[in-house]
């Protein structure tokens, strides 16, 4: 059986929710393309995230740099991160380690994945079946007006925005209204209700 093709994924930002405090979206995006990958994370990832991406030193080490630690004074190193699945709306993730002779696979979520693997400076890869189901494609005007705040700000207060309370069930919506949710959240650049809508629509596949 032939290996999965792998695509590289680069981190574009973190959005802050628009619907939900404590949330935000993730966006990743493909190194040699234009489809999005936004995922849902918290508050604590968000943070682990975004302290690593602007370097700065907290004054104690947080849970992803005490996993750095630990794997330095054993002398293995992380070599890649892999976003390997997607069930039902949830995406799942691989950490691939090696000691210089032997690599391991470590199940975790995406989020602590990605705040681990920016420690090591490795890449992250995701397959192309999963950009084909989950990605988002901007057009090249989308690209162009594209502006994420890549520094979360979590203390702040979500906007209050009746269409996006975080009571929107999108079980109630027909397949036809979902894509057309889907659309309108990408133009607003709202990645958290994307991903949502994007999530709901998976399971009805």
């Amino acid at each position: 059986m032939a290996p999965l093709k792998k695509i590289k994924l680069e981190i574009l930002g973190l959005s802050s929710s628009q619907s939900q405090t404590g949330s935000f979206a993730l966006v990743l995006g493909e190194a040699e393309g234009n489809r999005r990958l936004p995922i849902i994370i918290g508050m604590f990832e968000a943070q682990a995230i975004a302290i690593e991406i602007e370097k700065i030193s907290p004054n104690r080490p947080m849970t992803h740099d005490l996993f750095k630690s630990f794997a330095n004074s054993f002398h293995f190193l992380v070599e890649e991160i892999i976003i390997s699945d997607l069930k039902e709306g949830v995406f799942f993730a691989r950490i691939v380690c090696s000691d210089g002779l032997n690599k391991t696979e470590i199940d975790a979520r995406p989020s602590d994945a990605i705040a681990i693997g920016l420690r090591f400076d490795c890449p992250i890869y995701t397959y192309e079946s999963i950009l084909a189901e989950a990605g988002i494609v901007l057009t090249d005007q989308e690209e162009e007006e594209e502006r994420i705040e890549t520094k979360p700000e979590p203390k702040s207060k979500a906007k209050k925005e009746s269409a996006k309370k975080s009571g929107d069930d999108f079980k109630n919506y027909s397949v036809e209204k979902l894509n057309e949710l889907l659309k309108e959240a990408i133009d607003k650049e709202d990645y958290e209700r994307a991903a949502k809508i994007r999530d709901e629509l998976s399971k009805r596949n």
